[in-house]
Protein backbone atom coordinates (compact mmCIF):
# COMPACT_ATOMS: atom_id res chain seq x y z
CA UNK A 1 0.00 0.00 0.00
CA UNK A 2 2.70 2.58 0.84
CA UNK A 3 3.66 2.25 -3.10
CA UNK A 4 0.69 2.76 -5.04
CA UNK A 5 -1.06 5.20 -1.92
CA UNK A 6 1.75 7.57 -3.72
CA UNK A 7 0.25 6.68 -6.82
CA UNK A 8 -3.54 7.18 -5.66
CA UNK A 9 -3.07 10.45 -4.80
CA UNK A 10 -0.95 11.76 -7.41
CA UNK A 11 -4.41 10.23 -9.68
CA UNK A 12 -6.76 11.86 -7.30
CA UNK A 13 -5.32 15.10 -7.45
CA UNK A 14 -4.27 14.99 -10.97
CA UNK A 15 -8.00 14.13 -12.11
CA UNK A 16 -9.82 16.15 -10.33
CA UNK A 17 -7.21 19.64 -9.44
CA UNK A 18 -9.12 19.58 -5.34
CA UNK A 19 -7.65 19.16 -2.42
CA UNK A 20 -11.45 18.25 -1.52
CA UNK A 21 -10.46 15.19 -3.20
CA UNK A 22 -7.89 14.22 -1.50
CA UNK A 23 -9.43 14.56 1.65
CA UNK A 24 -11.86 12.54 0.78
CA UNK A 25 -9.66 9.44 0.31
CA UNK A 26 -9.13 9.95 4.19
CA UNK A 27 -12.41 10.10 5.01
CA UNK A 28 -13.40 6.64 2.71
CA UNK A 29 -10.55 4.87 3.81
CA UNK A 30 -11.76 5.91 7.71
CA UNK A 31 -15.49 4.94 7.63
CA UNK A 32 -14.92 1.36 7.31
CA UNK A 33 -11.69 1.29 9.95
CA UNK A 34 -14.40 3.14 12.18
CA UNK A 35 -16.96 0.55 11.89
CA UNK A 36 -14.98 -2.41 11.89
CA UNK A 37 -12.33 -1.99 14.36
CA UNK A 38 -13.49 -2.51 17.61
CA UNK A 39 -15.27 -5.78 16.51
CA UNK A 40 -12.38 -6.93 14.94
CA UNK A 41 -10.36 -6.04 18.46
CA UNK A 42 -12.50 -8.40 19.70
CA UNK A 43 -12.07 -10.94 17.36
CA UNK A 44 -8.50 -10.78 17.86
CA UNK A 45 -8.86 -11.50 21.62
CA UNK A 46 -10.91 -14.62 20.39
CA UNK A 47 -8.94 -15.99 17.69
CA UNK A 48 -5.33 -15.87 16.38
CA UNK A 49 -4.35 -12.81 15.56
CA UNK A 50 -2.07 -14.28 12.49
CA UNK A 51 -4.97 -15.48 10.50
CA UNK A 52 -6.78 -12.39 10.83
CA UNK A 53 -3.46 -10.77 9.73
CA UNK A 54 -3.31 -12.91 6.59
CA UNK A 55 -7.22 -12.84 5.83
CA UNK A 56 -7.01 -9.03 5.58
CA UNK A 57 -3.96 -8.97 3.31
CA UNK A 58 -5.53 -11.26 0.83
CA UNK A 59 -8.17 -8.31 0.45
CA UNK A 60 -5.21 -5.74 0.18
CA UNK A 61 -4.60 -7.92 -2.73
CA UNK A 62 -8.01 -7.80 -4.20
CA UNK A 63 -7.15 -4.02 -3.87
CA UNK A 64 -4.34 -3.62 -5.33
CA UNK A 65 -5.64 -5.91 -8.24
CA UNK A 66 -8.34 -3.53 -9.03
CA UNK A 67 -6.62 -0.70 -8.73
CA UNK A 68 -4.35 -2.42 -11.81
CA UNK A 69 -7.43 -2.93 -13.71
CA UNK A 70 -8.25 0.27 -13.28
CA UNK A 71 -4.96 1.60 -15.19
CA UNK A 72 -4.94 -0.85 -17.67
CA UNK A 73 -8.31 -0.04 -18.72
CA UNK A 74 -7.74 3.70 -18.66
CA UNK A 75 -10.10 4.69 -16.40
CA UNK A 76 -10.64 8.59 -16.05
CA UNK A 77 -13.13 8.36 -13.38
CA UNK A 78 -12.77 9.20 -9.77
CA UNK A 79 -15.50 7.36 -8.42
CA UNK A 80 -13.88 3.69 -8.65
CA UNK A 81 -10.88 5.06 -6.76
CA UNK A 82 -12.66 5.67 -3.69
CA UNK A 83 -14.55 2.73 -4.42
CA UNK A 84 -11.06 0.58 -3.87
CA UNK A 85 -10.23 2.64 -1.11
CA UNK A 86 -12.89 1.66 0.58
CA UNK A 87 -12.17 -1.59 0.06
CA UNK A 88 -8.56 -0.93 1.69
CA UNK A 89 -10.17 0.87 4.61
CA UNK A 90 -12.64 -2.67 5.25
CA UNK A 91 -8.83 -4.54 5.60
CA UNK A 92 -6.88 -2.22 7.68
CA UNK A 93 -10.42 -2.21 10.00
CA UNK A 94 -9.81 -6.13 10.48
CA UNK A 95 -5.89 -6.24 10.50
CA UNK A 96 -5.00 -2.85 12.82
CA UNK A 97 -6.22 -4.36 16.39
CA UNK A 98 -4.32 -8.26 14.96
CA UNK A 99 -1.12 -6.44 14.22
CA UNK A 100 -1.10 -3.90 17.14
CA UNK A 101 -1.92 -6.50 19.86
CA UNK A 102 0.29 -9.60 18.04
CA UNK A 103 4.26 -8.57 18.99
CA UNK A 104 3.84 -9.05 23.12
CA UNK A 105 2.86 -12.79 22.12
CA UNK A 106 5.97 -13.04 19.78
CA UNK A 107 8.58 -11.54 22.49
CA UNK A 108 9.57 -11.71 26.14
CA UNK A 109 8.57 -8.75 28.08
CA UNK A 110 11.81 -7.82 29.06
CA UNK A 111 12.50 -7.46 25.26
CA UNK A 112 9.26 -5.75 24.09
CA UNK A 113 10.92 -1.98 23.74
CA UNK A 114 13.13 -2.67 22.07
CA UNK A 115 11.46 -5.22 20.09
CA UNK A 116 8.93 -2.15 19.41
CA UNK A 117 11.67 0.03 18.24
CA UNK A 118 13.22 -2.10 16.09
CA UNK A 119 9.89 -2.96 14.56
CA UNK A 120 9.27 0.88 13.85
CA UNK A 121 12.44 1.18 12.80
CA UNK A 122 12.02 -1.95 9.81
CA UNK A 123 8.32 -0.35 9.08
CA UNK A 124 9.55 2.92 8.73
CA UNK A 125 12.33 1.80 6.12
CA UNK A 126 9.64 0.35 4.55
CA UNK A 127 7.74 3.78 4.77
CA UNK A 128 10.75 5.13 3.11
CA UNK A 129 11.16 3.30 0.28
CA UNK A 130 7.99 2.72 -0.75
CA UNK A 131 6.56 6.09 -1.40
CA UNK A 132 10.06 6.70 -3.45
CA UNK A 133 9.60 3.79 -5.30
CA UNK A 134 6.01 4.57 -6.15
CA UNK A 135 7.07 8.03 -7.42
CA UNK A 136 9.57 6.55 -9.47
CA UNK A 137 6.97 3.86 -10.81
CA UNK A 138 4.15 6.42 -11.33
CA UNK A 139 6.76 7.83 -13.94
CA UNK A 140 7.33 4.90 -15.64
CA UNK A 141 3.90 3.46 -15.39
CA UNK A 142 1.05 3.14 -12.43
CA UNK A 143 0.78 -0.70 -13.61
CA UNK A 144 4.15 -1.38 -12.23
CA UNK A 145 3.09 -0.09 -8.69
CA UNK A 146 -0.37 -1.90 -8.20
CA UNK A 147 1.33 -5.01 -9.41
CA UNK A 148 4.25 -4.70 -7.09
CA UNK A 149 1.64 -4.13 -4.09
CA UNK A 150 -0.46 -6.68 -5.31
CA UNK A 151 2.71 -9.54 -4.84
CA UNK A 152 3.73 -8.21 -1.75
CA UNK A 153 0.15 -8.65 0.03
CA UNK A 154 0.35 -11.67 -0.98
CA UNK A 155 3.58 -12.37 0.02
CA UNK A 156 2.00 -11.03 3.36
CA UNK A 157 -0.72 -13.01 4.01
CA UNK A 158 1.82 -16.91 3.70
CA UNK A 159 4.46 -15.03 5.84
CA UNK A 160 2.37 -13.90 8.48
CA UNK A 161 0.93 -17.46 9.56
CA UNK A 162 4.40 -19.09 10.28
CA UNK A 163 5.38 -17.05 12.52
CA UNK A 164 6.20 -17.96 16.10
CA UNK A 165 5.88 -17.39 19.59
CA UNK A 166 3.18 -18.13 22.31
CA UNK A 167 -0.78 -18.67 20.84
CA UNK A 168 -3.50 -16.17 22.54
CA UNK A 169 -4.77 -17.80 25.83
CA UNK A 170 -8.65 -17.11 25.34
CA UNK A 171 -11.22 -17.69 28.09
CA UNK A 172 -13.56 -19.98 26.36
CA UNK A 173 -16.01 -20.15 29.73
CA UNK A 174 -16.68 -16.02 29.14
CA UNK A 175 -20.63 -15.86 28.66
CA UNK A 176 -20.41 -12.02 27.73
CA UNK A 177 -22.14 -10.73 24.68
CA UNK A 178 -19.65 -9.47 21.89
CA UNK A 179 -21.15 -6.64 22.79
CA UNK A 180 -20.35 -6.39 26.35
CA UNK A 181 -16.90 -7.57 25.49
CA UNK A 182 -16.18 -4.47 22.89
CA UNK A 183 -17.84 -2.01 25.78
CA UNK A 184 -14.81 -4.06 28.11
CA UNK A 185 -12.42 -2.47 25.79
CA UNK A 186 -13.38 0.96 25.72
CA UNK A 187 -13.99 1.25 29.80
CA UNK A 188 -10.48 -0.63 30.18
CA UNK A 189 -8.87 2.54 28.18
CA UNK A 190 -11.29 5.40 29.65
CA UNK A 191 -10.60 4.02 33.26
CA UNK A 192 -6.54 4.21 32.64
CA UNK A 193 -5.41 7.94 32.49
CA UNK A 194 -2.07 6.86 30.97
CA UNK A 195 -3.49 4.97 28.20
CA UNK A 196 -6.35 6.92 27.06
CA UNK A 197 -4.20 10.44 27.45
CA UNK A 198 -1.61 8.75 25.35
CA UNK A 199 -3.88 7.46 22.34
CA UNK A 200 -5.88 11.07 22.61
CA UNK A 201 -2.85 13.10 22.46
CA UNK A 202 -1.75 10.88 19.01
CA UNK A 203 -5.60 11.23 17.78
CA UNK A 204 -5.84 14.88 18.25
CA UNK A 205 -2.04 16.14 17.45
CA UNK A 206 -2.00 14.57 14.23
CA UNK A 207 -5.51 14.80 13.18
CA UNK A 208 -4.37 18.91 13.28
CA UNK A 209 -0.87 18.67 12.45
CA UNK A 210 -1.15 15.88 9.43
CA UNK A 211 0.44 17.58 6.23
CA UNK A 212 0.88 14.08 4.14
CA UNK A 213 -3.00 14.40 2.52
CA UNK A 214 -2.07 17.51 0.92
CA UNK A 215 1.00 16.81 -0.27
CA UNK A 216 0.25 16.31 -3.90
CA UNK A 217 -0.83 19.86 -3.97
CA UNK A 218 2.64 20.76 -2.43
CA UNK A 219 4.39 18.39 -5.49
CA UNK A 220 2.65 19.82 -8.27
CA UNK A 221 1.59 23.55 -7.45
CA UNK A 222 3.67 25.00 -4.42
CA UNK A 223 7.09 23.21 -5.44
CA UNK A 224 6.49 21.84 -8.59
CA UNK A 225 8.68 18.85 -8.19
CA UNK A 226 6.37 16.27 -9.88
CA UNK A 227 5.21 12.29 -8.92
CA UNK A 228 9.16 11.86 -8.21
CA UNK A 229 9.12 14.76 -6.01
CA UNK A 230 5.92 13.75 -4.20
CA UNK A 231 7.64 9.86 -3.71
CA UNK A 232 10.72 11.64 -2.00
CA UNK A 233 8.41 14.40 0.04
CA UNK A 234 6.00 11.37 0.97
CA UNK A 235 9.72 9.09 2.35
CA UNK A 236 10.74 12.34 4.22
CA UNK A 237 8.89 11.41 7.54
CA UNK A 238 9.95 7.94 7.44
CA UNK A 239 13.35 8.84 6.89
CA UNK A 240 13.53 11.01 9.68
CA UNK A 241 11.33 7.91 11.92
CA UNK A 242 13.71 5.32 10.66
CA UNK A 243 16.86 6.88 11.86
CA UNK A 244 15.11 7.95 15.18
CA UNK A 245 13.69 4.02 15.62
CA UNK A 246 17.21 2.62 15.32
CA UNK A 247 18.55 5.06 17.75
CA UNK A 248 16.05 3.69 19.91
CA UNK A 249 16.68 0.37 19.75
CA UNK A 250 20.21 0.89 21.18
CA UNK A 251 18.88 3.76 23.25
CA UNK A 252 15.87 3.21 24.39
CA UNK A 253 13.97 6.37 25.97
CA UNK A 254 14.31 4.84 30.06
CA UNK A 255 13.49 7.68 31.99
CA UNK A 256 11.58 10.50 32.08
CA UNK A 257 8.90 9.02 29.06
CA UNK A 258 6.15 11.22 29.63
CA UNK A 259 7.86 14.41 29.29
CA UNK A 260 9.50 13.12 26.68
CA UNK A 261 6.61 11.99 24.58
CA UNK A 262 5.06 15.87 25.11
CA UNK A 263 8.04 17.20 23.77
CA UNK A 264 8.07 15.09 20.48
CA UNK A 265 4.63 15.98 20.13
CA UNK A 266 5.62 20.15 20.51
CA UNK A 267 8.40 19.30 17.98
CA UNK A 268 6.37 17.50 15.60
CA UNK A 269 4.06 20.80 15.89
CA UNK A 270 6.70 23.27 14.76
CA UNK A 271 8.27 21.49 12.00
CA UNK A 272 4.33 20.99 10.68
CA UNK A 273 4.31 25.13 10.56
CA UNK A 274 7.75 25.53 9.33
CA UNK A 275 6.58 22.77 5.94
CA UNK A 276 3.87 24.76 5.83
CA UNK A 277 5.72 27.77 5.08
CA UNK A 278 8.29 26.80 3.15
CA UNK A 279 8.52 27.05 -0.62
CA UNK A 280 12.33 25.27 -0.98
CA UNK A 281 12.72 22.00 -1.75
CA UNK A 282 15.54 20.97 0.55
CA UNK A 283 13.63 23.09 3.59
CA UNK A 284 10.55 21.09 2.88
CA UNK A 285 12.55 17.47 3.13
CA UNK A 286 14.05 18.42 6.09
CA UNK A 287 10.86 19.35 7.88
CA UNK A 288 9.13 16.78 6.96
CA UNK A 289 12.06 14.64 8.47
CA UNK A 290 11.89 16.24 11.47
CA UNK A 291 8.07 15.58 11.40
CA UNK A 292 8.69 12.25 10.81
CA UNK A 293 11.73 12.12 13.87
CA UNK A 294 9.26 13.47 16.67
CA UNK A 295 6.45 11.35 15.86
CA UNK A 296 8.19 8.33 15.42
CA UNK A 297 9.41 9.14 19.39
CA UNK A 298 5.57 9.60 20.24
CA UNK A 299 4.58 6.76 18.68
CA UNK A 300 7.14 4.41 20.12
CA UNK A 301 6.63 5.52 23.77
CA UNK A 302 2.87 5.88 22.86
CA UNK A 303 2.86 1.81 21.95
CA UNK A 304 5.06 0.65 24.78
CA UNK A 305 2.82 2.50 27.73
CA UNK A 306 -0.39 1.04 26.26
CA UNK A 307 1.32 -2.19 25.83
CA UNK A 308 2.55 -2.17 29.18
CA UNK A 309 -0.85 -1.07 30.79
CA UNK A 310 -3.01 -3.65 28.94
CA UNK A 311 -2.99 -7.35 30.17
CA UNK A 312 -3.01 -10.11 27.79
CA UNK A 313 -7.39 -10.88 27.83
CA UNK A 314 -7.87 -7.15 26.52
CA UNK A 315 -4.59 -6.30 24.03
CA UNK A 316 -7.01 -7.17 21.16
CA UNK A 317 -9.60 -4.86 22.58
CA UNK A 318 -7.01 -2.02 23.76
CA UNK A 319 -5.44 -2.60 20.41
CA UNK A 320 -8.74 -1.94 18.50
CA UNK A 321 -8.93 1.24 20.14
CA UNK A 322 -6.21 2.54 19.54
CA UNK A 323 -6.24 1.70 15.72
CA UNK A 324 -9.75 3.39 16.21
CA UNK A 325 -8.11 6.87 17.39
CA UNK A 326 -4.92 6.11 14.55
CA UNK A 327 -6.57 5.81 11.82
CA UNK A 328 -9.19 8.87 12.92
CA UNK A 329 -6.10 10.87 13.22
CA UNK A 330 -4.44 9.66 9.97
CA UNK A 331 -7.28 9.28 7.55
CA UNK A 332 -10.48 11.50 9.33
CA UNK A 333 -7.05 14.23 9.65
CA UNK A 334 -6.40 13.56 5.73
CA UNK A 335 -10.02 14.87 5.17
CA UNK A 336 -9.84 17.79 7.99
CA UNK A 337 -6.66 19.09 5.69
CA UNK A 338 -8.84 18.52 2.47
CA UNK A 339 -11.66 20.50 3.63
CA UNK A 340 -9.19 23.12 5.77
CA UNK A 341 -7.53 23.55 2.25
CA UNK A 342 -10.73 23.93 0.18
CA UNK A 343 -11.82 26.85 2.76
CA UNK A 344 -8.79 28.35 3.57
CA UNK A 345 -6.00 27.49 0.87
CA UNK A 346 -3.47 24.90 1.15
CA UNK A 347 -0.37 26.89 2.83
CA UNK A 348 -2.87 28.66 5.90
CA UNK A 349 -4.35 24.98 6.56
CA UNK A 350 -0.94 23.41 7.21
CA UNK A 351 0.29 26.22 9.21
CA UNK A 352 -3.27 26.18 11.32
CA UNK A 353 -2.66 22.51 12.01
CA UNK A 354 0.93 22.80 13.23
CA UNK A 355 -0.59 25.71 15.70
CA UNK A 356 -3.23 23.14 16.76
CA UNK A 357 -0.98 20.59 17.92
CA UNK A 358 1.07 23.11 19.92
CA UNK A 359 -2.00 24.02 21.49
CA UNK A 360 -2.75 20.55 22.22
CA UNK A 361 0.02 19.33 24.05
CA UNK A 362 -0.58 22.23 26.63
CA UNK A 363 -4.10 21.17 26.94
CA UNK A 364 -3.06 17.66 27.30
CA UNK A 365 -0.41 18.62 30.13
CA UNK A 366 -3.01 20.09 31.99
CA UNK A 367 -5.53 17.43 31.63
CA UNK A 368 -3.65 14.34 32.29
CA UNK A 369 -0.99 15.14 34.85
CA UNK A 370 -0.09 11.53 35.43
CA UNK A 371 0.95 11.03 31.96
CA UNK A 372 3.59 14.18 32.56
CA UNK A 373 4.81 12.00 34.67
CA UNK A 374 5.47 9.10 34.30
CA UNK A 375 9.28 8.33 34.86
CA UNK A 376 9.54 4.57 33.72
CA UNK A 377 7.72 2.38 31.02
CA UNK A 378 7.04 -0.57 33.52
CA UNK A 379 5.50 2.08 36.27
CA UNK A 380 2.18 1.72 34.40
CA UNK A 381 2.06 -1.95 33.96
CA UNK A 382 -0.94 -3.84 36.65
CA UNK A 383 0.58 -6.07 38.81
CA UNK A 384 0.44 -9.60 37.64
CA UNK A 385 0.47 -8.45 34.11
CA UNK A 386 2.90 -10.81 32.00
CA UNK A 387 4.88 -7.18 31.17
CA UNK A 388 4.71 -6.44 35.04
CA UNK A 389 8.75 -6.07 36.48
CA UNK A 390 7.82 -9.00 38.26
CA UNK A 391 6.84 -11.27 35.11
CA UNK A 392 9.98 -10.12 33.84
Amino acid sequence: MLVQSVCVGWQVYGLTRSPLALGIVGLVEFVPMFLLALPAGELADRFDPRRIIALASLLETLASALLLTFVLTRNTSVWPLYGVILLYGTARGFSGPATRSLLPFLVPPQRLPRSLALGSSITQFAIIAGPALGGFAYALGPAIAYGSALAASLVCAVAVLFLGGRRVSSDRTVLASRLARVREGIEFVRSRPVVYGAISLDLFAVLLGGAVSLLPVYARDILHVGPTGLGLLRSAPAFGAAMTALYLTRRPVERNVGPVMFAAVAIFGAGTIVFGMSKDFGLSLAALAVTGAADQISVYIRAALVQFATPDAMRGRVSAVSTLFISASNELGGFESGVTAALFGTVPAVILGGVGTLAVVAIWMRAFPLLRTVDRMGDVAPAGSSLSPEAG
